[in-house]
């Protein structure tokens, strides 16, 4: 469908029910992952609701109908089996974005992220979680396949592997575009408090 006046004036939109994402919670009440933040479309949570795998906390003002059914749409829902988090993080692009919070580890720059070895793998460095970060395009041209003394850089803190709770704690610190009212108690009751 073109997105012009004529069609945003006279073409309603034909399922706004998508628009109804359920946050998902472990069985503690903490939502399984804070970035992505875990949530799942309406029909999902409906449907693990009524196989009993979930229990419906909190639920929109929209709702649902079926010839013979008519259910509230979920926007919480716990998990009725505890679901066991993860300890070690994966190596992946996103995660050391993540780490990184989404900063060029040089300069500070966000956005149009690639990533760089601290010691060059000309130099034997391996691709790790202790030696690759986030680098804007301009940082990792600058450095090169040169070491950081070499190139007169710093980095604003050292590469390490984060724990998978680390992960999610840099997570809290990108919610989505959008929150419902009903996530609010359960997203950052379990964040540590800054002093």
């Amino acid at each position: 469908m073109r997105n012009d006046p004529y069609t945003t004036q006279f073409v309603r939109s034909p399922a706004r029910l998508k628009e109804h994402p359920a946050l998902v919670l472990n069985a503690d009440y903490r939502p399984l992952s804070y970035f992505p933040l875990s949530l799942w479309p309406w029909q999902e949570a409906v449907k693990a609701a009524f196989l009993d795998r979930v229990t419906i906390v909190a639920e929109y003002d929209e709702v649902a109908r079926s010839p013979s059914l008519e259910i509230r749409l979920p926007s919480v829902v716990v998990l009725r089996d505890y679901v066991k988090p993860a300890r070690l993080a994966a190596f992946t692009r996103f995660n050391l974005f993540l780490r990184d919070e989404f900063r060029c580890q040089y300069c500070g720059a966000k956005g149009d992220l690639t990533f760089d070895h601290v010691i060059p793998r000309a130099a034997g460095g391996r691709t790790t979680w202790e030696n690759v970060v986030a680098a804007c395009g301009p940082c990792n041209l600058r450095k090169g396949s040169r070491s950081l003394r070499e190139a007169g850089m710093r980095l604003f803190k050292p590469a390490g592997r984060p724990t998978a709770g680390q992960l999610q704690n840099v997570g809290r610190k990108f919610p989505p575009n959008h929150l419902h009212e009903t996530w609010l108690d359960y997203l950052y009751w379990d964040a540590e408090l800054e002093p």
